[in-house]
């Protein structure tokens, strides 16, 4: 017999995804401390750096600064509820915890979505259209993109969390390390389409998102091919975006399919593993790909630290 179960009541998620023996689990505890510990210690440094440095409040550093930021959302959606799982053997969570958790990493994904269009579209004015740079990147428009990025993906979040409240839920098992929003939409006894319609209209909008990005790199590539100049420009500022987007974009499409299409059979390691590439991965390599890459970062990291850096 199906069991109903209203949201209103307190509702305990069992989270069927973290596997792992009492021998090991403390060196699982000590290696994911340390790994959280130092994407945020990163992440911080390049936002200070920025931050406090007014020759960097350039519009293509502050959209990084923006991007580290939002990284840091990201790994602390992650990290901190698995911590104490495997602290404490826990494979729980509850109902608030779990819309909690679904609205912090979802938030994350769009707002990094965002910002990664608009870094491109900064670079494509920047290299496409250098004399009027500064006339279309003003500090207004440039603040302006900052904030609706974060307004656009809070929205779009927000309309994806009302469908996903009204839901009553039939069972309490969620076959993942963390809660996401179609794993908590499969428990549901009701029909789900209006949710499955919103969701490809966010994949829509998403698809359009990175065919402007492709676009704005053919233009952008294009105008590398006859100008010495922009071919550096293009390795110093384009190719790090491209590697983190690539990077992004192939992690949480693996997600996104293998959660509606994926069979819960194969290889429990190899989901685990792909599901949380995209909360870890670019969180930790954003700040090391622009900060190893961008000289005038590096200069104020080694600065705050008092060190030498080889320009």
């Amino acid at each position: 017999m199906t069991t109903l179960f209203n949201s209103s009541q307190e509702i305990v998620f069992v989270l069927h995804g973290l596997t792992f023996t009492q021998t090991n689990g403390h060196i699982y505890f000590v290696f994911i401390l340390l790994l959280y510990l130092f994407t945020i210690f990163i992440n911080l440094t390049l936002v200070f750096a920025i931050a406090l440095e007014k020759m960097l409040h350039d519009p293509m550093y502050l959209f990084l600064c923006n991007l580290c930021f939002n990284g840091i959302i990201g790994a602390s959606s992650f990290y901190p509820k698995i911590l104490y799982d495997i602290l404490f053997d826990s494979h729980v969570i509850t109902y608030i915890g779990c819309l909690t958790q679904v609205f912090v990493i979802y938030s994350y994904i769009y707002c990094e979505c965002t910002n990664l269009t608009v870094m491109a579209y900064d670079r494509y004015v920047a290299i496409c259209k250098p004399l009027h740079y500064h006339s279309i990147m003003t500090t207004n428009n440039m603040w302006t993109l900052i904030f609706l990025t974060w307004l656009f993906s809070w929205l779009e979040c927000g309309i994806g969390m009302g469908l996903l409240v009204r839901l009553p839920l039939c069972n309490i098992n969620i076959d993942k390390l963390y809660c996401s929003n179609w794993a908590v939409v499969k428990l549901s006894c009701i029909d789900t389409t209006l949710n499955n319609i919103y969701g490809f209209i966010q994949i829509s909008f998403h698809i359009s998102q990175f065919t402007f990005i492709v676009i704005s790199y053919l233009n952008i590539i294009r105008a590398c091919l006859h100008s010495r100049a922009h071919r550096s420009k293009f390795t110093q500022t384009c190719l790090p975006h491209l590697i983190i987007l690539t990077n992004f974009l192939i992690s949480l499409l693996f997600d996104v399919m293998y959660a509606r299409y994926g069979s819960n059979t194969s290889l429990l390691a190899l989901r685990n593993i792909m599901a949380v590439e995209f909360l870890v991965v670019p969180p930790l390599v954003n700040p090391i790909i622009y900060g190893m890459n961008l000289s005038q970062i590096r200069n104020r990291v080694g600065q705050m630290f008092n060190l030498k850096v080889a320009v």
